[in-house]
């Protein structure tokens, strides 16, 4: 079972990654024939698997490693990621995913919001049944909870045109870097480096983010799978934007305003505004400055191969291209 080819360079993780889609694989389990090849779909669809694999490569770091857990946790993540993205494109009313047609585009929002709650429960199974404690559990639900909140948080902002940075990064600590935090901290769990690995997990996330939002500023859909400048079509103000708004906020202001009734000769007039005015830059900037917060903090991890990978995937994931 062939996983996205960035893992060819670590054979050991790309055999992990493999054997925790084939369980998921064996869980998706629902009777409506459609639902469940769309599901398979974005399963097989060449996605990263970044959150399984550093839930996978912190659970090296515990002494008594259960690999038939750490792969039902890694499995937990991914099928929980895969939930918040159905639940994100029926918000966001996104027609592509990784370049292929979403569920709701292909369905409807009925049946796009009944697949990310059976999702949501598939999550759940694989949890119970091999969580180690009650208290484990009950963290993983916690962090559900902060990354639903989030969502949330992204909802409530839309087209809010006074938006700041500062509710920018609080937005993507919940919706984004929480669910990094989790799968590090949930690998490591049974480790003396759980706390530590949260806070790798966590400022790993928030360089995703940022880099994912500077990401929809790019020329070439053909590389992300989704159309470019979709956050500002969708009222979602981002890292870019917001350093933009800063310096260049009287031209900004009033194309912003203009909410859904946006036209795209606008949305160039935005991106032409972002990239003179140095928005990405600033934007990339920020991502490198918590990229950097993770590597110091990966260093101070036991030397091994493990933290190696763990360094040279974080690095990676700063420079990738979508």
């Amino acid at each position: 079972m062939k996983v996205h080819p960035m893992w060819d360079a670590y054979p050991a993780l790309r055999y992990e990654l493999e054997a925790t889609i084939s369980l998921i694989d064996k869980h998706v389990t629902i009777k409506n024939e459609e639902v469940q090849h769309k599901i398979k779909e974005m399963l097989f669809s060449g996605g990263k698997l970044l959150r399984p694999a550093y839930s996978l490569l912190f659970s090296e770091l515990s002494k008594e490693r259960n690999p038939e857990r750490a792969r039902a946790v890694a499995a937990a993540l991914e099928v929980l990621h895969m939930a918040t993205l159905v639940h994100d494109d029926v918000i966001d009313e996104s027609a592509k995913r990784r370049g292929q047609e979403t569920l709701n585009s292909a369905y409807g929002n009925r049946i796009a919001v009944y697949t990310g709650d059976y999702l949501f429960t598939l999550c759940f199974r694989l949890l119970q049944d091999h969580a180690d404690s009650a208290r484990e559990l009950d963290l993983d639900t916690k962090g559900m909870e902060k990354i639903l909140l989030g969502e949330l948080n992204q909802m409530d902002r839309k087209y809010d045109s006074n938006m700041r940075m500062r509710d920018y990064l609080n937005q993507i600590q919940g919706k984004t870097a929480q669910l990094f935090a989790l799968s590090c901290y949930s690998g490591a769990y049974n480790s003396p480096y759980a706390r530590q690995a949260y806070q790798i997990g966590s400022n790993i996330g928030m360089a995703f983010q940022i880099t994912d939002d500077i990401l929809d500023f790019a020329s070439d859909d053909s590389k992300t799978g989704k159309p470019i400048l979709q956050d500002v079509k969708n009222g979602i103000y981002t890292a870019p934007v917001l350093y933009a708004k800063k310096k260049r906020g009287s031209d900004l202001l009033p194309l912003l305003e203009k909410g859904e009734a946006i036209t795209n000769d606008e949305l160039n007039a935005v991106y032409e505004i972002v990239v003179a005015s140095g928005g990405l830059a600033e934007a990339q900037a920020l991502a490198g400055k918590y990229t950097r917060k993770a590597l110091k903090q990966i260093e101070k991890l036991p030397e091994s191969v493990t933290q190696k990978t763990l360094s040279l995937i974080t690095e990676q994931m700063i420079k990738r291209e979508y």
